[in-house]
């Protein structure tokens, strides 16, 4: 039962249209359908050792200790988030479809990056693993700590993991019938909304 519960979080954790979901297909547009699984990937990794530690409990101790360092993390997520999508913006000018003879880049580990950034800055993710922890617990559906524990995270892992295994699947399906002046235009919009997520950001600094 409560992994069924866990794989219905991950992918409420996932689902919502947010900096690391267009981070993921912005990944999946300007790359190649592995570094779009790799960003997903990561973030569905995160997902399993947030769940895990904010059952522990570790969480709590951490915000108790410094309440300050939230506004702090949100100034360095807006700063993240300007540099990703000034990336985007720049990458939308000068953007052109690989041809048949074109050299393919090898992978590379920048989505784990861009997206381990996103995460770890992000207190809004750590508000949502510790509500998700204080409900499963309270009600006895898993124990705080030990296997059901794991169990758990795991399956919150699954679950966003398949979430963004279907983005990713979605926009490479459709990268042969997107010409370069489509591509161009949702890269410009991606950063744009990534901009808007920064600007959101700063402004819950001084709520």
């Amino acid at each position: 039962m409560f992994v069924l519960l866990g794989i219905f979080v991950g992918l409420l954790a996932a689902v919502p249209v947010g900096p690391i979901n267009l981070y993921v297909a912005s990944q999946t547009l300007k790359r190649d359908f592995l570094h779009g699984l790799l960003a997903g990937a990561t973030a569905s990794l995160l997902d399993i050792a947030a769940c895990f530690i904010a059952l522990t409990g570790f969480f709590e101790l951490k915000i108790s200790i410094g309440p300050g360092i939230r506004p702090v993390l949100k100034v360095i997520a807006a700063v993240i988030l300007i540099l990703l999508s000034r990336k985007l913006i720049r990458d939308s000018r000068t953007f052109k479809i690989p041809g048949a003879g074109d050299k393919i880049p090898a992978a590379t580990p920048k989505p784990v990056l861009g997206v381990l950034l996103l995460y770890v800055t992000n207190p809004t993710l750590y508000m949502f693993w510790i509500a998700v922890a204080g409900t499963v617990t309270g009600h006895r559906l898993v124990q705080h700590g030990g296997w059901t524990a794991a169990v758990f995270a795991a399956a919150c892992g699954l679950g966003s993991f398949a979430w963004y295994v279907s983005l990713v699947r979605f926009v490479s399906s459709r990268q042969s019938r997107i010409r370069a002046e489509l591509f161009r235009k949702l890269l410009f919009y991606m950063g744009l909304a990534l901009v808007a997520f920064a600007i959101y950001t700063l402004g819950t600094v001084f709520i």
